[in-house]
């Protein structure tokens, strides 16, 4: 953590709505004038997209059939964790950028499934971490420990499994068995290491669908915010203004003393009642240490 060089870091795994969130972080720091340098957890992924093939292959052939991106080997923890640890230290570091797509290969010039050039941060009031190991923890790497705001992005796990079908089926041109096995080949890696990062966060954000989805991989829709409830959590509710929150937030109601749940069709204006002074305060904090 650091006054003058505060992170924000924000986990969650692949479909689960990091990237919606991280929009509406976007609207706070431009209605607040706060520069914030980005970093994109994909950047910090160990091998380009053919690497990580035969990287696959081999680990199966030594009788692994799990090896995926969540695991620790598979990413650039240590790399990260120096970069969270220079920017606390100095506002200073760099990242890089994961092409994904033709689109993106177009903007970059660099063939999708390969990394960009590392490049310099711009001066910037806040370092802000959007991807999947923004509180990893393991033998060698503590990444909660240097940012001063953790968010975790959580929905239930047949929610979660919807949105990434849906996602990858649509700008990735995957079929839908090709996502289930991706999914399943996932699922020991991300039990070891993405669900425990929830603990270290200061709040989660957990959308819950209020329809059957019962069977995922046949769903043809994503739920709807409007089918949909928010489950908040507070890892420490001291200081939270819960009966200004429930007065602002129409049909809202506390579930658990550190906990509120908000319609699903709500989340833009629970994230920014809530985020804002917390934002505000990291920004006041940074001034006054300056």
């Amino acid at each position: 953590m650091s006054q003058l060089h505060p992170i924000i870091s924000i986990t969650g795994s692949s479909g689960a709505g990091t990237t919606s969130v991280k929009r509406i972080f976007e609207l706070i720091f431009r209605r607040e004038n706060i520069g914030a340098a980005f970093i994109e957890g994909d950047a910090f992924h160990r091998y380009n997209r053919v690497d990580m093939k035969t990287r696959i292959a081999e680990e199966e052939k030594r009788g692994n059939p799990n090896f995926t991106h969540f695991h620790p080997d598979a990413n650039e923890l240590e790399t990260l964790e120096s970069i969270f640890a220079e920017y606390a230290q100095s506002g200073t570091g760099r990242t890089r950028t994961y092409i994904h797509d033709d689109d993106e290969a177009k903007d970059f010039g660099v063939p999708a499934g390969n990394f960009s050039p590392w490049r310099e941060f711009d001066e910037s009031d806040l370092l802000f971490y959007e991807g999947l190991h923004g509180c990893a923890v393991t033998d060698t790497v503590n990444l909660p420990r240097y940012a001063d705001l953790k968010i975790g992005v959580v929905p239930v796990i047949n929610l979660e499994w919807i949105q990434k079908i849906h996602r990858d089926r649509a700008t990735r041109g995957y079929s839908a068995e090709a996502v289930m096995d991706t999914i399943l080949r996932r699922m020991p890696d991300y039990v070891r290491y993405i669900t425990p990062q929830f603990t270290q966060t200061n709040i989660n954000f957990q959308r819950v669908p209020i329809v059957d989805t019962s069977n995922p991989f046949i769903a043809r829709w994503i739920p709807t915010p409007d089918e949909s409830m928010l489950v908040i959590r507070f890892a420490n509710p001291r200081g939270i203004d819960f009966p200004y929150l429930l007065s602002m937030i129409h049909d809202s109601f506390m579930s658990r003393p550190n906990s509120i749940v908000v319609p699903g069709n709500k989340l833009d204006l629970a994230m920014q009642l809530i985020l804002t002074p917390l934002i505000l305060q990291l920004i006041e904090r940074k001034r006054r240490a300056a």
